[in-house]
């Protein structure tokens, strides 16, 4: 049977009509109306709606405003989103709404297209201001704010973050003291460092927040809890609140971003939103989570949704980015190559396939990942799917994808821009102002890496739940079985790792290694033997001093981190491969069978060292990761490039880059046309050192 790995390859044609090297008569067809329909997902009326209203001019970025103008014209197109009903999926159908949790966070993630400032500014409005209102607050709540935020005559801010702590909001110093004699609330912030800072619609637009402060009533601090505060009428500030504009920032200028800080305000006793802890009229506490501290988790992890949004925006980002780029690369020519008369195409060069195609790997990876965690919120959100390990495992899932989207959007944003040259700095050609843009990604809803960080000690629960009620001898040899002789070694890939050495084919080598089940292995094995390396030495943790404790954690933090990107890693191969199962066309799924393969032996190729020093891989195999990449996988997916980019379905009103939308193919047949004219008429110049006729 032979293997589409070892079909013959023959020259196909690119966008400009060329041959293209490595392609064959022979090989699979993508079939991108169907790959179109699998990358919409679950969500996919709720993405083509959104699509179809961020075609619309109105809604669209415009460079050159001032601050003020920027701001004002993304606070109208709220307006606009409201009037088209596309920001109430998410609240309670007797209110006006659709109680479609995951259609509303997929809807919202294609605004980035249209503004990513709109598309922030929707969600502190609906995704966070009302979010906490509505999951945080009990049906009062709701009746009496829900109105005034859907409607939008109540713009808020989601008042958590504050300046001198930001991802640790269990620390945050804002004080909520209750008064029995007037039943109300003081809500004080009482320092400079307690301000509640960057916050959306804070600067100008708010008329009321959600403010997350410490609880204390009859002397005891309950921790943070979430109250609705009032902080502008139509003269300014309330009596006893104050507030800077933060001004002009890196990225988002159509979000008028500010500080707001508390004088001993008060407000009625039932402005707290107590779904998760109420206070009586005579002060006393109650609760129905008894624990301090899993209440705080619950609390936030009601708010999960913030994260969630964020990775899918990630994702449609680099969608938009590559989709600009790999357009670009097929037209754009540089260097002469074979043809006197034609320049190279760029995405012919080996160098800018690099660049490029495992970029695109990735984001079909993430993706795919998403679209899983995207499930996972909706089951919990809609009832579904809502036990305690449910929204655990939904909370970690969303710290683990997060960072990796984000952060690998920054780098497809960048590499787009540098593979595209000077024409991809140009402002109208969008990839710096994404970049901008898309910056804070990868610090609000959680810094990205004390996120990983929060995945790791998950991961290093799991881990020490193996060993409970496991007696000494059997736990040393569990311990034993598991550092450095992790699943992967006892699945005999050690075994082979240790003989390739003596293949002579670089085909023969990387054959180990290229099948969906040794990348498997390999991944898993990484993750496994990282968190029961970390897990070993942290086990005197639990005999130490809390601070000895702390400093034992610190002094293992890369460690942590890095398992747990890792496993982050992992799971977007894994929703990968997951989604290949679901692919019924052959040839688009022979197509994305080597993408995934671009994805998984990219990991393997990014971490080789790691796998040199384990003795996972021996050297021979660890160079046949690179060379199967460069010799094998990137000729086939070449000429899949263009297919696998529209497949992403972006309407020329959602690109609006010129470099994309053929600009630079009208350039290039101008500029061939010239010179064979010249050639023909035999009116071109001879080159100084040709030989006289």
């Amino acid at each position: 049977m032979t293997r589409l790995d070892d079909r013959t390859q023959t020259p196909a044609k690119n966008r400009s009509g060329d041959a293209l090297p490595g392609a064959s008569a022979e090989a699979p067809r993508l079939d991108v109306e169907t790959l179109g329909r699998v990358l919409l997902g679950r969500w996919s009326e709720a993405r083509l709606a959104s699509r179809a209203l961020t075609r619309d001019p109105a809604l669209h970025f415009v460079d050159g405003l001032s601050l003020d103008e920027h701001r004002a014209r993304v606070t109208g197109q709220l307006h606009h989103l409201l009037e088209h009903d596309a920001v109430l999926r998410a609240f309670p159908t007797r209110l006006g709404g659709h109680d479609d949790h995951g259609g509303n966070i997929a809807a919202f993630e294609e605004l980035v297209t249209a503004d990513p400032s709109l598309q922030i500014k929707a969600g502190v409005q609906w995704g966070l201001f009302g979010s906490a209102v509505l999951h945080l607050g009990t049906q009062t709540h709701h009746d009496a704010f829900l109105p005034g935020i859907m409607s939008l005559d109540v713009p808020g801010a989601f008042a958590m973050t504050e300046t001198g702590h930001g991802s640790d909001v269990a620390s945050i110093g804002t004080t909520a003291t209750y008064d029995p004699e007037t039943e109300e609330f003081v809500i004080h912030t009482p320092f400079r460092a307690a301000w509640k800072d960057y916050l959306g619609n804070a600067a100008k637009d708010g008329l009321a927040a959600t403010v997350f402060a410490q609880l204390i009533t009859n002397g005891v601090s309950h921790g943070v809890h979430c109250f609705y505060v009032p902080i502008r009428d139509k003269n300014g500030f309330l009596p006893g609140v104050g507030g800077e504009d933060d001004g002009r920032k890196g990225g988002l200028n159509g979000i008028d971003n500010g500080r707001l800080h508390f004088d001993h305000v008060r407000i009625p006793r039932t402005n707290l939103l107590n779904r998760y802890g109420d206070v009586a009229p005579d002060g006393s506490y109650t609760s129905p989570i008894p624990s301090p501290g899993r209440r705080f988790f619950t609390m936030l992890g009601t708010l999960v949704q913030g994260r969630v949004s964020l990775d899918g925006a990630a994702v449609v980002a680099s969608k938009l980015a590559l989709t600009i780029a790999v357009r670009y690369g097929s037209e754009r020519r540089q260097f002469t190559a074979s043809d006197p008369e034609r320049e190279e195409v760029l995405l012919d060069y080996q160098r800018h396939q690099r660049r490029l195609l495992p970029r695109l790997a990735t984001t079909y990876a993430m993706g795919f990942a998403h679209e899983r965690l995207l499930t996972a919120f909706d089951g919990v959100f809609s009832g579904e799917h809502a036990t305690d390990d449910d929204r655990q495992d939904l909370e970690t899932l969303a710290a683990a994808l997060k960072p990796l989207s984000t952060w690998n959007a920054l780098d497809i944003l960048q590499e787009a821009r540098e593979a595209c040259g000077g024409a991809g700095f140009l402002a109208e050609n969008r990839l710096t102002q994404l970049r901008a843009d898309l910056d804070v990604y990868a610090t609000f809803e959680g810094d990205n890496t004390v996120l990983l960080q929060l995945v790791a000690k998950r991961l290093l629960g799991d881990y020490s739940k193996r060993f409970r009620g496991v007696d000494a001898r059997t736990r040393a040899g569990l311990v034993a079985g598991q550092v450095g002789q992790t699943g992967v070694d006892r699945s005999g890939l050690r075994q082979l790792a240790q003989t390739v050495t003596d293949l002579g084919s670089t085909g023969r080598s990387v054959g180990h290694v290229r099948d969906a089940e040794s990348q498997r292995q390999l991944l898993t094995g990484r993750v496994e033997t990282m968190v029961a390396d970390v897990a070993l030495r942290l086990r005197a943790a639990a005999h130490l001093s809390a601070s000895d404790a702390a400093r034992l954690f610190d002094a293992n933090q890369d460690e942590v981190i890095e398992a747990a990107r890792a496993h982050a890693e992992l799971l977007q191969w894994e929703a990968f491969t997951d989604a290949l199962g679901r692919i019924d066309d052959h040839g688009t799924r022979s197509v994305l069978t080597w993408l995934r393969d671009l994805f998984g032996l990219g990991l393997i190729e990014k971490h080789l060292a790691w796998y040199l020093i384990h003795g996972r891989l021996s050297t021979k195999r660890a160079v046949s990761v690179t060379d199967y990449i460069d010799d094998r996988l990137l000729p086939r997916l070449r000429p899949h490039a263009l297919d696998l980019v529209e497949a992403f379905g972006f309407a020329p009103e959602q690109v609006r880059a010129p470099i994309a939308t053929g600009a630079e193919r009208a350039r290039q047949d101008e500029a061939f046309a010239y010179v064979r004219a010249q050639h023909e008429s035999g009116a071109a110049p001879r080159p100084e050192k040709a030989p006289h006729r």
